[in-house]
Formats: C-alpha cells, structure tokens, sequence
C-alpha cells in the first residue's frame, strides 16, 4: 500500500481522467505507473544511434553532443 499527497490541480485531473476512461483512479494510477516504467526500460532515440549522429560529411563524431560550442565557435570566427 502506497499514500500520496497530491497537489489539487493533479487531483482533479486524476479524477476528471478516471471518470472519462470509466476506470477507478487506482486503476488509472496503476496504468500510468506501469507505462511510466516500462518507458524508462527502453532506449529512446538517442540512446540507440549516438554512434552514428553527426559523424558522416564532417567526419566529427562531436556535432550532436558539442553542437551549442561548435556554433558559438563559428561566430566568432566569423566576427573576428
């Protein structure tokens, strides 16, 4: 058994969702819960090609991950 405090605003929300999809507010948490872990157990999209992203015409394996430093860098190169 779990308790909670919830703010009022969530509440309602858990409340107004469970009377629209006709499901008890255990049942709706219990459904948000198991979706909510079973998301954190997959890779998401970076996860599953940061090998590959930015590394082909440049030849820089960085451009994805470096990519607010590198622009910062063509700048000033570019006002200097």
């Amino acid at each position: 058994m779990i308790t909670l405090r919830l703010d009022p605003k969530l509440e309602q929300a858990i409340n107004n969702t469970s009377k629209n999809l006709g499901l008890s507010k255990s049942e709706l948490i219990r459904k948000s819960i198991n979706e909510y872990i079973s998301k954190l157990d997959k890779p998401n999209a970076w996860e599953i090609g940061k090998d590959l992203f930015g590394k082909f015409s440049s030849g820089s394996d960085n451009l994805s991950s470096d990519r607010k430093e590198l622009i910062k860098k063509r700048i000033k190169a570019k006002r200097n």
